[in-house]
């Protein structure tokens, strides 16, 4: 049961049943309720109708035997000052919800005598005048063995020789009754129907709907199994939601696949890089440990120092990749360019008198400046020129060198990871191909770009380019 309802569809389709169901029975009860007031008062109506018909006859004097008392076999009580019942159906056997529960008729004592000329309704009436409020009641009544439920209605007349008398009139609440009976069971049988007709089209509709998500998901499981992230779930031809899931799912699936593919050459590189420098310190200190006096010292530092490089380079590229934030702190590129070129032999340093700051990281940043005076200063012929400068919001800062400069089918390759152009990258140089890719990394985590292009001097001009603050 738990994994019935654990279904969106299942959910989906129990609320929507539900709405329906609070709607019907609302909706419902308003109709009942509205239909019970109809009838009831179309009953009153009539009472009242008939009521003011016999108050008609004795507003004009007529006798009590002559009264139209039994017409349509309703009961009709015609009651005195003093309670007493004077005139009645002829057939009443038994009545409630008047007020007087006699049935037979007493005689009159007396004519009435004198009267005052208020009604027990409150109103002032004339003699021969039909008071014209009227008091409505419920109540029940047996005519001729016919036991029935009735609205009474009560009317007030005033005789010239009786007194003040009410007349009791009542109209049968059977039509009610069976209107509502009848309304009632077509609703009690009609409505569970319904909500089933609504429960399997609700079914129905949402297991078309989700029939592409379905599909997705058991690609997905599949892809999990397998492990191949070159599959592709299906997208349906529907342009809704649905197919932009599946849309933005393959998206996920082809960068995951990059980020894999990647990270796979990240690890086959970085393991070939790191091999070489490894195996040629183990060999001198092979060489070494047998025959100390050809210890190259020398060799054997560089590898380490080369080692320990490389190691950093690969720790900072798996920082960025992991999406390690920069920190936030206020940079001055150009005292940082002026601080990276010191010590330097043929790096010069020009541009802005005042700071131009950045926000980020100041050692990521020192490192891309590093980087690209490194790259520089191993192809520059003599020279190499920094410059530092402001450009609207942005901060550049450019690296120029002298040398033979980047051909332009390669000005995108040479920031991918391990790449090297030529003999000048090679490792006896001190380059594994992963300075331009930290720069470059180190660039767009700022929220800047790296790019490169012709120098004035027919070299390289790398143009670092982070938002101003």
């Amino acid at each position: 049961m738990s994994r019935l309802f654990g279904s969106v569809r299942a959910r989906a389709t129990l609320a929507a049943t539900l709405v329906v169901a609070v709607a019907l029975v609302a909706a419902g009860a308003a109709v009942l309720l509205s239909l019970r007031s109809n009838l009831l008062g179309e009953a009153g109506t009539q009472a009242e109708r008939s009521a003011r018909e016999v108050a008609t006859e004795l507003a004009v004097g007529t006798p009590y035997a002559d009264l139209s008392l039994d017409v349509d076999d309703r009961p009709v009580q015609v009651v005195d000052d003093d309670g007493v019942l004077v005139a009645a159906s002829e057939d009443l056997e038994r009545i409630t919800g008047t007020g007087v529960d006699a049935v037979q008729p007493r005689p009159a004592v007396s004519p009435g005598g004198e009267d005052d000329d208020d009604d027990d309704s409150g109103e002032s009436l004339e003699p021969g005048e039909i008071g014209a409020r009227i008091t409505v009641s419920d109540g029940s009544a047996t005519i001729d063995g016919d036991a029935e439920d009735y609205r009474f209605a009560a009317v007030p007349v005033k005789t010239d020789d009786r007194g003040t008398l009410t007349v009791y009139a009542g109209a049968p609440l059977s039509a009610e009754h069976g209107a509502v009976s009848t309304a009632l069971t077509v609703m009690l049988i009609g409505f569970p129907l319904l909500l089933a007709v609504v429960a399997g089209v609700t079914w129905l509709v949402t297991r078309r709907a989700l029939r592409p998500v379905e599909g997705i998901r058991r690609e997905m499981a599949a892809i999990t199994a397998s492990e191949d992230l070159a599959r592709r779930v299906p997208v349906p031809a529907t342009h809704d939601e649905v197919a932009r899931l599946a849309t933005t799912t393959n998206e996920t699936l082809a960068a995951l696949e990059s980020s894999v593919e990647r990270q796979r050459g990240f690890v086959a590189d970085a393991s070939h890089e790191l091999r070489s420098p490894i195996a040629s310190l183990r060999t001198q200190l092979e060489v070494a440990a047998a025959h100390p006096e050809l210890l190259d010292l020398d060799g054997a530092v560089a590898d380490t120092v080369r080692l320990q490089r490389l190691a950093a380079d690969l720790l900072l590229l798996a920082r960025l990749d992991a999406g390690e934030r920069p920190a936030d702190a206020r940079v001055d590129l150009a005292a940082l360019a002026r601080e990276a070129a010191e010590g330097r032999t043929g790096v010069r340093v020009r541009g802005a008198e005042g700071p131009v700051s950045v926000a980020g990281s100041r050692g990521q940043l020192g490192r891309v400046l590093a980087n690209l005076l490194d790259n520089a200063q191993r192809h520059a012929r003599s020279a190499v020129e920094v410059s530092v400068r402001r450009d609207g919001d942005t901060a550049v800062v450019a690296v120029a060198d002298d040398g033979e400069g980047v051909p332009a089918a390669d000005r995108e390759r040479i920031f991918e990871r391990f790449v090297r152009l030529d003999a000048a990258r090679s490792r006896d140089d001190g380059g594994a191909g992963l300075g331009l890719a930290i720069a470059r990394d180190v660039a767009v985590r700022h929220g800047g770009t790296l790019t490169v292009h012709d120098a004035p001097a027919g070299g390289a001009l790398f143009e670092l380019r982070l938002p101003g603050v």
